[in-house]
């Protein structure tokens, strides 16, 4: 038979005809973007991509996708998504959430969607606060954050999403911004490739409650030396003159001045790929002014999917007990009829 080759695409071929809105200035903008640039090239069918959301600013997203999507309800999107991948393993889905929804009333949905390996592509929009409420402290704010629901400043903890994605064992986590459309367009593209739950973190400006908060790591004159891009194999070095790196103390990551405090080859080598989490862990902790904050892929690696390891269990049992009959099911010993 024949392979039938799958049309080129554009990305005004994924905008659909809905009225994009968000505020001006918006993250979400460049977002959906570079979502559209990067879909061109991952040779998938358009008809079989479905975008999930709940509830937030960042959930609009499926309507502005010219694929088939699902506007679910608040902290649930995971639920949806393994629904339909589990159901449906022939579709390429994603799942749209933001920092309120995906690690507040969702959180608990996310984590297990992350550990079952189920393949699904996470993005979850971090603004550090609730847009699309009005400006209320979220799950990822940090210490202090002053704002209606917190006059005095946050008191909470605030959840750190890559650790947390890490723990779960999300076999793909990567963290990338809206203000880099070129970072953005390759991990999403990475993330779209990976088989199994792939979780990506993006640093999104939201413009009128929580505007420049990720200013020290998208302002070029801070950017370099406050964030470090990881590449495969390669040394962890940042800085405007590319003379700092990050080197392992122990089990305690410190910054040094290459040429001074050591050598390139002191530096720790980025392997993205190791079963071990357990640097990747200790990447998504480090955070300014001590540390530089990381962008790129933490981990990524190959584990059987949810769906496919339940498919085998239903090929085993057929193959032990037959195909099975549905009405004979239905119309065996334990039927009873109530007068």
């Amino acid at each position: 038979m024949a392979v039938t080759a799958l049309p080129t695409l554009k990305p005004q071929d994924f905008a659909s005809d809905q009225e994009v809105r968000w505020c001006p200035g918006c993250g979400d903008y460049s977002i959906l973007a570079q979502m559209k640039k990067a879909l061109t090239t991952v040779n998938f069918p358009r008809e079989k991509m479905v975008f999930v959301s709940g509830i937030g600013c960042s959930s609009r997203f499926p309507y502005y996708m010219n694929t088939y999507g699902f506007h679910t309800i608040h902290g649930r999107a995971p639920t949806f998504a393994t629904g339909l991948r589990i159901a449906r393993p022939d579709l390429q889905v994603w799942l749209v959430t933001g920092d309120g929804d995906g690690l507040s009333i969702g959180g608990n949905h996310l984590i297990h969607a992350l550990r079952r390996n189920v393949d699904i592509k996470v993005l979850l929009f971090n603004n550090e606060i609730y847009g699309l409420t009005k400006g209320q402290f979220s799950p990822t704010s940090r210490l202090g954050t002053k704002t209606k629901s917190s006059p005095q400043g946050s008191v909470d903890a605030p959840v750190r999403p890559l650790s947390l994605a890490l723990a779960a064992e999300a076999t793909f986590v990567a963290r990338t911004m809206d203000m880099d459309p070129n970072h953005l367009t390759g991990i999403l593209h990475r993330a779209a490739a990976h088989k199994g739950s792939a979780f990506v973190e993006i640093y999104q400006n939201c413009k009128i409650f929580n505007d420049g908060v990720f200013d020290y790591v998208t302002d070029k004159s801070s950017k370099a030396d406050n964030a470090l891009f990881l590449e495969q194999g390669k040394p962890m070095i940042f800085g405007k003159d590319r003379n700092k790196g990050i080197r392992l103390n122990g089990l305690n990551p410190e910054v040094v001045t290459v040429g001074k405090d050591c050598g390139v080859d002191d530096l720790v080598m980025h392997d993205e790929k190791t079963e071990s989490a357990t640097m990747a862990y200790l990447l998504s902790r480090m955070m300014v002014p001590e540390f530089p904050e990381v962008f790129g892929v933490l981990r990524q690696v190959s584990h059987p999917t949810h769906e496919e390891l339940q498919a085998k269990q239903a090929e085993e049992a057929t193959a032990r007990r037959g195909k099975g009959d549905l009405d004979k099911l239905f119309r065996n010993d334990d039927l009873w009829v109530v007068e």
